[in-house]
């Protein structure tokens, strides 16, 4: 593998550094300045409830820091959280996304450009069924649960086509763009010296940067990632991405990303302050009622242990010696004449005021965690009907945090999958006069919200029918174009409705039928059947 030498570049009086690294480098210290603010709350969290997870601080990886966790309500809390927005958001082996025609494309060319967008969708469905997706972003969820998520979508091999990482939060650091959204990504990495030839195959490496391998072979280079926003173009998705090693100070290999989708980290927040990098999850704000909730439990065992093991007084009457007793069944405690010897003490805890304290912190984890809207009840599974009312309680409940996960995760996420395969060749997006399609969400959570409008027209129409009869409702609303619509807030495929031709086509049908029963009728000599109202 050939790596082509880079000449480095002076700068004076601050030595070799060439120009493009320390421009990276400001950019890196600015995104680092922000992570400082927050890594110490986020350490906390995972403390709390994902104890496993890499530390903000040091290499925890495999390695568990369980010292502060008496109550697990928030650590089995947040997999129950992460799997509910998993089903409810990106279902396991569902298709929750449809790829339309926009709203530029004229209407007379819509059906077909939906026929072959929806053969498309299911292709694209079948390869993240395929792929690790799954895996990926229940773990990604979790980082959500506790304020933001990152995933890595970058392309696979022949076998799995993309393939997805749920990059831990400790080692991504961010910042806004001028629109304050995310538009800076920084990745931080070891990789052995050894092997930065093969993880980086296309970079250029300086003679410095190519001895440093050779002599730290075996050594590991603190290598960071950064891709971030170029805004040289209005109306562009243009990117930078660099490859930095800090330990030799040095570029080794860049490139610029343009177009939609090329960006290949999706970052995504449950919810953010305003001008804030980082997001704000269900876990970063009860994270009171997890802290007290571990107290409390700590003092609960402390306080058994005291009731269990007992605390007993004695006189100092020079023949008890508390270091010789033991305190085992059978013993034999010798006292002085008179003495009281050993006298328990009562046990000053109060376990119903404790429990009391703990129920009521448990109940706002799990409210705040919405571990009871999609809850199971004993002995009966849920019907059809009532699964949809609580995922459409479930939608009100966290409608501003699914709007934000729709912006920043899925239609991303589902653009950059798409570039991946048109780039592979895998699959050809139509365009008409070069113009993108739409990512429509059709969730279990989107479908609870498009409930709403299917329920809207529905009752329109019962009324109507109601108060002035069913011709009346023909004449008023387009019954057709009502079809239309709910068949798209309902997620039915384009190829299960006439088009506009073919109905015409059904109607002519119709109508062709009806004057050929009217005529044999006639000739039968029945009187032909008026609507009401006509003599």
């Amino acid at each position: 593998m050939a790596f082509i030498p880079v000449a480095e570049k002076s700068i004076g009086s601050g030595g070799y550094k060439d120009g493009k690294f320390i421009s990276f480098l400001k950019k890196y210290q600015d995104a680092e300045t922000i992570f400082d603010h927050w890594k110490d709350k986020y350490e906390e969290a995972y403390e709390y409830t994902m104890p496993s997870r890499e530390s903000f601080y040091e290499e925890t990886v495999g390695e568990r820091r369980t010292d502060k966790i008496f109550d697990e309500t928030a650590v089995v809390g947040i997999q129950e959280f992460a799997s509910r927005l998993q089903a409810g958001i990106v279902p396991t082996y569902g298709r929750w996304a449809n790829f339309e025609a926009g709203t530029d494309i004229p209407e007379d060319q819509k059906p077909a450009v939906n026929e072959a967008l929806d053969e498309i969708t299911k292709y694209v469905f079948e390869i993240l069924a395929g792929s690790n997706f799954n895996q990926e972003v229940h773990e990604a969820f979790m980082d959500c649960a506790i304020g933001t998520g990152v995933m890595l979508v970058e392309e696979g091999d022949a076998l799995n086509p993309i393939k997805f990482t749920a990059v831990p939060l400790p080692k991504v650091m961010l910042n806004n763009g001028p629109d304050n959204r995310v538009d800076t990504v920084f990745r931080k990495r070891q990789i052995p010296y050894n092997q930065l030839m093969t993880a980086y195959p296309k970079a250029e490496m300086s003679e410095t940067m190519l001895k440093a391998i050779e002599e730290n072979e075996s050594k590991k280079a603190n290598i960071v990632e950064g891709v971030y926003k170029i805004y040289d173009e209005a109306n562009t998705e243009k990117f930078k991405y660099c490859v930095a090693c800090m330990n030799e100070e040095e570029i080794i290999f860049e490139k610029e990303l343009s177009g939609v989708g090329s960006n290949p980290y999706i970052v995504f927040r449950w919810n953010k302050g305003s001008g804030e990098v980082y997001g704000r999850g269900p876990i970063f704000n009860s994270m009171a009622a997890i802290k007290t909730t571990n107290l409390t439990v700590e003092l609960i065992l402390q306080n058994a242990q005291m009731n269990i093991s007992g605390i007993y007084t004695y006189e100092d009457d020079g023949v008890v010696n508390p270091d010789n007793i033991n305190l085992v069944p059978g013993a034999l405690i010798p006292v002085a004449p008179n003495s009281r010897g050993l006298t328990p003490l009562a046990g000053a805890g109060k376990f119903d005021v404790a429990q009391l304290i703990l129920s009521d912190m448990r109940q706002n984890i799990k409210k705040a965690l919405y571990m009871e809207s999609l809850g199971r009840p004993e002995g009966t599974p849920m019907s059809a009907t009532e699964v949809s009312e609580r995922m459409a309680d479930l939608s009100r409940q966290i409608g501003s945090s699914f709007g934000r996960l729709q912006s920043e995760f899925v239609t991303p996420l589902l653009r950059r999958v798409i570039r991946i395969l048109s780039k592979q060749g895998r699959i050809e997006i139509p365009k008409i006069d070069n113009r993108e399609v739409t990512v429509i969400s059709q969730s279990p959570l989107a479908q609870a919200q498009h409930q709403q409008d299917v329920a809207v027209v529905n009752n329109f129409n019962a009324i109507l029918a109601q108060t002035f009869g069913p011709q009346i409702l023909n004449m008023i609303v387009k019954q057709d174009e009502v079809a239309r619509y709910l068949a798209e807030k309902l997620g039915l495929p384009e190829k299960l409705i006439r088009g506009p031709e073919e109905q015409q086509q059904m109607i002519q049908e119709l109508q062709n039928m009806a004057q050929q029963s009217n005529m044999a009728q006639n000739e039968l000599g029945i009187p032909s059947q008026q609507p009401q109202g006509q003599q």
